[in-house]
């Protein structure tokens, strides 16, 4: 059995582990020990904090083996984009020209710098170990980080957006980046990210990047054929969030031209299939009609844990039917709330 939980002080050691293999680039794991460990303690403290308003609070989530104690997955979740800033981000437009005394009509497609993800909540930092077989646990831990926004809707916006990484070569070079932004930042695509750090609010995009549409056409060929498009790395995160309910066709992330997947709460279904049930013990095993797949979170803000578990359907139940082993994970006892959404 795998549980989701928020990340400890304990697991920095782990969590470096898995920042050495994972891609390069902004939507993975910080790179060194030291902020690794800032995150987590960052973390932590988000999670012990009364929140009236979303502001700087970022929850860091792992994804761990119960057989084994081994970490095995990483996700994150930012309460709000741009907290200290504004988030900058390109949006596709379509610019309508027309030539009446040529009687010429059509559309051109463009990129705008806008500011318009400010304020949303943001997933990242989604890696899973052997995600070419990876299974229901995939789907617990990308979906376990908006069931913990289920359970304290208040810690969040009612939007939720994901950069994905963009396409890069072997050597992290990116074609979008080549045909833009290094126009601006005069530095290759990674040394402009390090100098970034990963965000998307600091004043140099202001200072650099261009302020006015940016017409798609005039670029490279291979920079528009990279522009939405994901990095293969990036291929299940992106499945398991369309799945979800996210959309990726109005923003792409200005560095590498990576896809925005946004939706507002309502269209995921972790927020409108999610249900509350009270658990309650599983004496038989099972049974015969242990047939639905669910995650199901422990209904508290301070103590959260999800899991997947196989059990009866609670569609015309007040009730969860859980083994022993699942109610221990989750550290409930029968009787405790919990909430269930079909994987």
């Amino acid at each position: 059995m795998h549980v989701v939980r928020p990340a400890e002080l304990s697991d920095i050691a782990a969590l470096e582990k898995l920042a050495a293999v994972t891609m390069p680039g902004v939507h993975t794991l910080p790179k060194t020990r030291e902020k690794i460990a800032a995150s987590v303690e960052r973390s932590i403290a988000s999670f012990a904090a009364h929140v009236d308003i979303p502001s700087e609070e970022s929850y860091l989530f792992v994804l761990e083996n119960q057989a084994t104690g081994e970490i095995v997955g990483t996700a994150a979740i930012y309460a709000s984009a741009g907290s200290n800033g504004t988030y900058f981000s390109f949006r596709n437009d379509v610019i309508q020209q027309v030539s009446r005394d040529l009687n010429i009509s059509h559309s051109v497609h463009a990129l705008t710098l806008c500011s318009e993800l400010t304020a949303y909540s943001q997933l990242s930092g989604f890696y899973v170990q052997g995600r070419e077989a990876a299974g229901v646990e995939a789907a617990l831990l990308s979906r376990a980080r908006l069931l913990f926004a289920v359970l304290a809707p208040h810690r969040f916006g009612d939007r939720f957006f994901v950069p994905l990484a963009g396409v890069t070569d072997a050597k992290g070079s990116s074609p979008f980046w080549d045909a833009l932004g290094r126009k601006f930042f005069k530095m290759d695509f990674l040394d402009a990210e390090k100098v970034i750090g990963g965000a998307r609010n600091r004043t140099l995009i202001v200072e650099l990047m261009p302020h006015y549409p940016v017409y798609v056409p005039l670029l490279p060929g291979d920079a528009q054929a990279a522009m939405g498009q994901i990095h293969p790395d990036g291929e299940l995160a992106f499945n398991l969030l369309t799945e979800e309910g996210f959309e990726a066709d109005d923003y792409i992330d200005i560095f590498d031209g990576g896809p925005i997947l946004q939706a507002h709460k309502n269209s995921l279904r972790s927020f409108s299939g999610a249900v509350v049930r009270s658990v309650t013990l599983d004496e038989r095993g099972g049974g015969r009609d242990a047939a639905v797949t669910y995650a199901i979170a422990a209904s508290s803000e301070q103590n959260f844990r999800a899991i997947t578990a196989v059990c009866p359907s609670v569609d015309a139940s007040d009730c969860v039917h859980l083994p022993q082993a699942a109610i221990d994970a989750l550290m409930v006892a029968p009787g405790d709330s919990v909430i269930c959404v079909r994987i």
